[in-house]
């Protein structure tokens, strides 16, 4: 089944007009694909029918979040990213008497943890605040609980060791039947909070923000509009990580940042 762009395109206003999400900057490959899998999904052959229901069913459009919004993820994902962090963005975070950091679209947790794994094992965990914020609440609360299925756990210690890892990394959880739960000295760092990119404005000021692996499913507008969001959330010389496939090359902003590490995407705001 296919449908005309328009169709798209009123069906995505109808959702910002009712809910007040806004898919309508999302890459349009991207969410057409998401919306053609929901409605597989459901048994919904025609998109007006979806739409329709979409506006009416509250439920029915938190379910259609879960699909929309990304969730793909792991512990130390790109270990060579969190090996950079710790040689060049680390010691510069540790002069600070206080850090905030935010994790931007940090989807079921799993890098919030990582993080904060790493500002522990820096020694400087005890006075920084990590805002972890999504825009799927589903997503939200498996990262505020902070457990996990007990099979990720090898690739996630093999990951953590290439990120250059000091301790064991099972001291940072505990196992009980299937799943594991990570040790609560690592969440009383971190505040979960909805916060939608697309709409949404600053609500502090950091000296780290990471957003990887997001920026990809937006078109060039909004990818623009959220570089402009975090260049305003960052203090001076504050830093910018984003996913390997991301880049600041087409934004706006591109000049009033520096490449820390060009490979791994480790950016420094310079004013």
């Amino acid at each position: 089944m296919n449908f005309e762009n328009k169709e798209l395109k009123d069906l995505l206003e109808s959702i910002r007009y009712v809910y007040g999400y806004d898919f309508t900057d999302y890459a349009e490959a991207s969410v057409r694909r998401r919306i053609l899998h929901f409605m597989a999904y459901k048994k919904i052959e025609a998109l007006d029918e979806f739409g329709k229901m979409i506006v009416r069913d509250e439920k029915l459009f938190e379910e259609f979040i879960q699909v929309v919004s990304v969730t793909v993820t792991e512990m130390f994902r790109d270990p060579s990213f969190y090996k950079s962090l710790r040689e060049n963005v680390m010691k510069r975070l540790a002069t600070y008497p206080f850090i905030k950091i935010w994790v931007a679209g940090c989807a079921t947790g799993e890098e919030v943890y990582s993080i904060a794994i790493l500002l522990k094992e820096e020694g400087i965990l005890n006075r920084s605040v990590i805002y972890a914020t999504d825009i799927n609440q589903k997503s939200l609360q498996i990262a505020k609980e902070g457990v996990y299925a007990v099979e990720n756990m090898k690739s996630h210690t093999a990951n953590y060791q290439k990120a250059g890892g000091i301790e064991s990394f099972s001291d940072y959880y505990k196992a009980k039947y299937n799943s594991v739960m990570f040790d609560k000295s690592l969440k009383q760092n971190i505040v979960f909070s909805p916060h939608n990119l697309a709409v949404d404005k600053s609500f502090n000021e950091f000296q780290f923000i990471i957003c990887r692996n997001v920026l990809i499913y937006f078109n060039q507008q909004l990818q623009n509009k959220v570089i402009n969001l975090f260049y305003e959330s960052l203090c001076t010389f504050g830093f910018l990580g984003l996913g390997s496939k991301e880049s600041l090359l087409f934004s706006e902003k591109r000049k009033k940042f520096e490449e820390t590490d060009r490979k791994e995407k480790i950016f420094i705001k310079t004013e």
